[in-house]
């Protein structure tokens, strides 16, 4: 996918960013010869080797127990991380330090290779993600007020990038909420194709990348329905939230998150999952949050941010060794 700048400003002066899948190079790029005989190449062979590999290992690790199945990717984490990822190490370490300055450096250095652990483990469990609910791997804590609140009326749920967080979808629709997703669709076409074909068997909806979302997003919730959106977030591998000890800004999806709930009157559910071991995890809802009245939505946008920041912020804090964008800049 592209990020291309919208003119549609918001009132901070950030532009809002669209979403568009790069159109395919015919064969006139071929004739072309120089870069774009190039980008005709890498679209239509180099990719689609790796296209290739990404589809036969997706089904072939459907074929295989799913403890092995999880297992093999914190094995390719442990040996890819050090060889291929030597800045994303020094800076969930440094991260970790600075989060947890009571901890000692073994402590810091285990904390590392959890996450580590955790990311390779989440990547190749999407092969086997429709069967953990059904096998029992995940219990599910504290979310009767999620279902009472979908019940009653609009809700945003507000998922966190913590264990696997993939799992949050077929726990939600198992629990008889069925949200329509805000996603970034992976640039790999075998990849994007993967996700979304296992997330629409689970039976989740999406909305359309970017900007583009928000109208639709607001239908659904007017007319009562649920979308999900991630509070925690990294753009351009930098940590935008939570904002820890940071200046808190109104330029991502907290403040998205809060417009919406102003706008349509939704309830605000967060939610996250933590893996307890090997390929077994909790599902945990965080108590959902009403934002109080106001005759001044736009007056009260900071304070309502720091509502939603201060809900999640000390789960992760408990978790950096769960916590995906450990690994992004921090300043």
């Amino acid at each position: 996918m592209v990020k291309t700048k919208d003119r549609t400003r918001e009132k901070s002066g950030r532009a809002a960013w669209k979403f568009e899948a790069p159109p395919a190079p015919t064969l006139s790029d071929l004739r072309a010869g120089g870069e774009r005989r190039k980008a005709w190449v890498k679209y239509h062979l180099t990719d689609n080797v790796q296209n290739v590999l990404d589809l036969a290992t997706h089904f072939g690790l459907k074929l295989i127990p799913i403890e092995a199945c999880s297992a093999i990717g914190a094995r390719l984490a442990r040996f890819a991380v050090p060889r291929w990822h030597k800045v994303a190490l020094q800076r969930a370490r440094a991260n970790i330090r600075e989060l947890k300055p009571d901890w000692s450096d073994a402590e810091v250095e285990a904390a590392v290779w959890r996450n580590f652990d955790n990311q390779g483990r989440l990547m190749t469990e999407f092969s086997v993600l429709e069967e953990l609910v059904p096998k029992g791997r995940v219990t599910f804590h504290n979310t009767e007020p999620a279902q009472a609140a979908a019940a009653a009326g609009p809700v945003i749920l507000l998922a966190l990038h913590l264990g696997n967080w993939e799992v949050l979808a077929p726990g939600i629709v198992a629990l008889g909420i069925h949200p329509t997703d805000n996603h970034v669709p992976p640039k790999q076409r075998a990849r994007a194709w993967i996700a979304n074909r296992v997330r629409e068997r689970i039976g989740i909806r999406f909305l359309p990348a970017g900007v583009e979302a928000i109208r639709p997003a607001i239908k659904i919730l007017k007319a009562g329905g649920a979308i999900s959106i991630f509070g925690d977030e990294g753009f351009q591998k930098k940590i935008m939230a939570p904002f820890f000890h940071r200046e808190p800004h109104l330029e991502g999806n907290l403040a998205i998150a809060v417009r919406l709930a102003r706008h349509t009157g939704a309830t605000i559910v967060p939610g996250y999952v933590l893996r307890t071991r090997g390929c077994r995890f909790e599902l945990h809802g965080i108590t959902p949050i009403t934002l109080p009245p106001t005759d001044d939505p736009a007056g009260r946008l900071r304070e309502d941010v720091m509502m939603l920041n201060d809900a999640i912020e000390p789960v992760i804090l408990a978790h950096l060794d769960q916590w995906y964008f450990i690994d992004n800049r921090l300043h």
